[in-house]
């Protein structure tokens, strides 16, 4: 039987608990007054400022503190921003969050990127031109290749350890191998004529580098031509720096799988209307990307 006793008792103890949850947002909000969140380099800053800018706002006012923006300039100081403890929230490829965890990043992937027809994972294809003679990967020897960035999976890991098993050493077959920075320059280069075929991130026949850029009207899809389709890869992680405080992980986790829910306008402009909001990922979810990086370390020391 309830007594006043019992029930003064039980409200002294919820509000406890309360303060003690009051007590520990406030402390995170004392150490953490802004959060950072990078992107790895897809296309040019401009339009990833435009894409980012929505959600960045979304994402104050989830978290309840500002949350800025950072267009990294490679993969590589994404990689370095979250060792460094500088970025508290990342948006990876997968061979660069491996690369990030094998240089000792104390980073933890939460999210998946889930394609809008709900599967997790995307392919490294090579475009040429549609009217060049070029048909399989025979025909470009001595001709010139395009990469992404020495850490992006569908632009220069995942091709080269294509090509290994094809017994293809691209420094040897190709006139000129050139990394474009990201998958955008990538495409402009072969558009421009100098490569003559490039590399690139490709979903389906709906969504891809290629298709974002037709629809800024920077390239018509019709103009490019599919020779090579990789093995499916695990889609790009969103990741946060391992040591951030439970109560803020939370947050956070929160902040992205509800995104669509929360706030529809800020996550269209993000994805184009292409993709579904981020699942559950853990690290383990890349064990076989770092495996793919040491491999391909091992052709770079050859």
């Amino acid at each position: 039987m309830f007594t006043r006793r019992t029930l003064l008792q039980a409200a002294a103890g919820l509000a406890a608990v309360a303060a003690m949850a009051t007590s520990a947002y406030a402390d995170w909000k004392d150490t953490y007054k802004e959060l950072t969140i990078a992107a790895v380099p897809d296309e040019n800053a401009t339009g990833t400022e435009r894409r980012y800018e929505p959600f960045i706002q979304y994402l104050s006012k989830q978290l309840g503190v500002p949350v800025k923006l950072r267009i990294a300039n490679d993969y590589a100081a994404v990689i370095e921003g979250q060792i460094a403890g500088n970025i508290h929230i990342a948006q990876y490829g997968p061979a660069a969050f491996a690369r990030a965890l094998m240089n000792g990043a104390k980073a933890e992937a939460f999210g998946m990127q889930v394609n809008k027809d709900g599967t997790k994972g995307y392919f490294s294809v090579l475009w040429v031109k549609a009217d060049s003679p070029y048909q399989k990967f025979e025909d470009l020897k001595g001709k010139n290749l395009g990469l992404v960035d020495p850490n992006s999976t569908s632009g220069n890991n995942v091709p080269r350890f294509a090509m290994n098993k094809m017994g293809i050493k691209p420094e040897e077959f190709f006139s000129n191998v050139v990394y474009a920075g990201s998958h955008e320059n990538a495409i402009i280069a072969l558009q421009q004529g100098q490569v003559d075929a490039a590399f690139n991130w490709w979903n389906d026949d709906k969504e891809s580098m290629l298709m974002r850029m037709e629809r800024k009207n920077m390239a018509k899809y019709s103009d490019f031509r599919m020779i090579f389709k990789s093995d499916m890869i695990v889609n790009s992680p969103v990741a946060m720096l391992s040591e951030l405080p439970d109560d803020l992980k939370a947050l956070i986790k929160d902040a992205f799988y509800n995104v669509e829910k929360n706030d529809p306008e800020a996550f269209k402009v993000l994805t184009d209307g292409e993709a579904q909001p981020w699942a559950p990922a853990t690290n383990a979810d890349y064990d076989v990307i770092v495996e793919l990086n040491t491999f391909v370390d091992t052709l770079r020391k050859q």
